[in-house]
């Protein structure tokens, strides 16, 4: 838990309700707070549960340390991470398979936007939103580039897409049930996504299942499937989506290791499926020492 990133506070909170659900099936568990690559683990540890959120947890560098280390760990493998963490090469794969995603075009050095606004510009490898701009004026793009680029080198340009926000989590071959997010103010920024940890933020309204007519929800359902097999995943992971009334669903992004805190949106769905969280963090367990890669 913890690690190196801007997610750092969420990885905190999602590790502590996870030990806690893990503590209630009788695991013995031993919470280590990562800062970076020379962590130490306790002598005897059988898994490595881990819900490090983006940098350093998310990209493949722990699955390559604890894999040189020979420790099983929990999620999915050092290809599947590298691959969803870089929004990039997900939507490039993506195209690929014929997963619907939005236009877009990838920024270098002092390249400039091409894509008419409004746009959003994203850092490619950041999570929960960080990084993440919608510039809707022309006075906008320098400051914005400047923001995004103490981020990353490169930058993901989207086209803009007006909808409804949805997400649908993916348990091995299983799609949850859609969760519809209604930010109170902006957008499904850090803030909003994560009001314990801004008390100024108007947080979000969650819906699940969402509102949507059966034949929308099974559709979005289907096509996040669809999206966590085109990665290649294997275990668990949430699909962001945007529901454009003239283009239907789009898919965002991937997240391989949603998060586990008590606002996070993966056990919400797994509740509406009768999923409890400790039933959740199981799951996640023994799916991950079951799949083919791990082995």
């Amino acid at each position: 838990m913890g690690g190196p990133g801007s997610e750092r506070p969420v990885s905190l909170a999602s590790g502590a309700g996870v030990s806690a659900a893990l503590r209630s099936l009788g695991v013995d568990v031993v919470e280590v707070d990562v800062h970076g690559p020379n962590f130490e683990l306790p002598p005897g540890i059988d898994l490595v549960f881990n819900v490090i959120h983006g940098t350093f947890g998310e990209d493949g560098q722990l699955q390559r340390i604890l894999e040189a280390r020979g420790v099983p760990y929990t999620g999915e493998g050092v290809a599947g991470s590298e691959l969803a963490i870089d929004k990039i090469a997900t939507k490039r794969r993506l195209l690929e398979r014929g997963v619907p995603t939005a236009l877009f075009e990838v920024l270098r050095g002092d390249e400039q936007p091409t894509l008419p606004l409004p746009f959003v510009l994203k850092a490619p490898k950041e999570g929960s939103s960080v990084g993440v701009y919608i510039v809707r004026e022309q006075g906008e793009i320098e400051a914005r580039l400047r923001d995004v680029r103490s981020y990353a080198s490169e930058i993901l340009v989207e086209e803009y897409v007006s909808g409804r926000e949805l997400t649908v989590g993916i348990l091995g071959e299983t799609a949850l049930p859609v969760v519809e997010i209604s930010p109170k103010q902006g957008f499904y920024d850090f803030k909003n996504k994560y009001p314990f940890l801004n008390p100024q933020a108007a947080g979000a309204d969650h819906w699940c299942p969402a509102p949507l007519e059966p034949e929308i929800a099974r559709n979005v359902q289907k096509m996040a499937l669809a999206a966590h097999r085109a990665l290649g995943l294997e275990v668990y992971s949430r699909v962001d989506f945007l529901l454009s009334e003239k283009m239907g669903p789009v898919v965002l992004e991937i997240n391989t290791i949603p998060g586990m805190t008590q606002v996070s949106l993966l056990p919400e769905a797994a509740a509406a499926a009768g999923i409890s969280y400790a039933q959740l963090c199981a799951e996640v367990i023994t799916r991950s020492l079951q799949r083919p890669s791990a082995k």
